[in-house]
């Protein structure tokens, strides 16, 4: 791999993952230390952005973005900050020439969405967003098997997100509960990653139907504030679908899923046989084949769990019988990015891909609000 420059804008939790698992790159990958530079952070808290300079050890601190598009040695941007915020960011990073990482949702909706793809498109820089999930070995094992036909035609499938992070009346408005910043609740932070996963596996969405709910309706401005304000963000949304085959499936996601940490999971259901996977477990991939036999004696029909560990492509270290964690998906996803920046090859998934997740999420929002089935074609009128 080329030496590479990095510039991080936007330096909250998330960031700090991103910058862990670049500095993890070359460990992970049996790389020189110098491969993969973190040269700047911008953040537009001051305090924030010099100690996040002291914690990645970068030479570049500022709260002014463009400084970053300014370095010469900075050959990736990756953008962490607020939804909002995305459009702007990556249509003046293009221009300046960079190319672009991007968590997810790519951003507060289609129109923008259509102007950032545009915008990287027309500069011809690489571009990729964070849906780290599609990099679990057992994600990476199930889309080869459905692509050499282990399912056979695909009967149905059902696909749920659920974390326990906002069950807390108590807990105060924050961006994520601002429909102008963050575009959508629930639907927006973790069903844009298993929408992307259904996508990963099998293929275009045509329609959706959907039902959203906020369940808790008014939260304290701050932190011990007796004074509270409206939610006008999701909480739950329950789903269901149309893929380009016409295959049916359901999601469900949910901030309000009580003792869930990040309870995701797919199953995927074939005339030959089913797959399913639990990120709360990830180093299997469960496996039901319809060829084993099922006789009261001896039969040895049922789901078989599948080892997939930590089986990166050229993965050096931790050896590939330990359990993949979280953070490896991220490592994964940016060091796939940084290898086709590198090699000059196309990164996955685009901001194109994430273009139709964002599709995907409207057209959810636009059939809760309208009762009735839509199709993802619509969102693009």
């Amino acid at each position: 791999m080329k030496k590479l420059g990095v510039g991080i804008i936007g330096y909250g939790g998330v960031a700090r993952v991103h910058g862990m698992a670049y500095r993890s790159i070359p460990f992970h990958y049996g790389l020189p230390a110098d491969t993969i530079k973190l040269v700047g952070v911008a953040d537009v808290n001051p305090t924030a952005a010099e100690n996040a300079a002291r914690e990645l050890d970068c030479e570049v601190w500022t709260t002014d973005y463009r400084e970053l598009l300014s370095q010469k040695d900075i050959d990736v941007i990756d953008i962490c900050v607020p939804n909002h915020l995305h459009e702007e960011i990556i249509c003046a990073a293009s221009a300046a020439g960079k190319h672009a990482y991007c968590e997810k949702p790519l951003s507060n909706d289609v129109a923008q969405g259509k102007s950032i793809v545009e915008a990287v498109e027309k500069a011809g820089v690489k571009n990729q967003v964070n849906f780290n999930f599609r990099y679990y070995p057992a994600v990476l094992r199930a889309r080869q098997m459905i692509h050499d036909g282990f399912l056979g035609r695909i009967f149905s499938y059902r696909g749920c997100f659920y974390r326990s992070s906002y069950i807390n009346p108590n807990k105060p408005l924050s961006w994520r509960l601002t429909k102008g910043i963050a575009g959508g609740g629930a639907l927006f932070d973790l069903g844009s990653h298993i929408l992307d996963l259904i996508y990963f596996l099998m293929g275009d969405f045509t329609s959706v139907q959907a039902t959203m709910e906020t369940l808790i309706k008014e939260r304290p401005i701050a932190q011990g504030s007796a004074e509270k304000a409206a939610v006008d963000v999701d909480d739950i949304v329950l789903m269901q679908t149309r893929m380009s085959d016409n295959t049916l499936g359901s999601i469900e996601i949910s901030r309000m899923g009580t003792g869930a940490t990040n309870y995701l999971q797919f199953e995927i259901f074939g005339e030959r046989g089913a797959l399913r996977f639990n990120a709360e477990d990830p180093s299997w991939l469960e496996v039901f084949d319809v060829k084993d036999p099922d006789q009261p004696i001896g039969g040895m029909s049922g789901f078989r769990k599948v080892q997939a560990v930590s089986r990166f492509e050229n993965h050096k270290a931790p050896d590939w019988s330990m359990a993949p964690g979280f953070a490896t998906t991220f490592v994964e996803s940016q060091y796939r990015f940084l290898q086709a920046v590198s090699d000059d090859f196309q990164p996955m998934p685009t901001f194109r891909d994430a273009l139709h997740i964002q599709q995907v999420m409207e057209a959810a929002i636009n059939s809760s609000n309208e009762h009735r089935w839509v199709p993802i074609s619509e969102t693009l009128k």
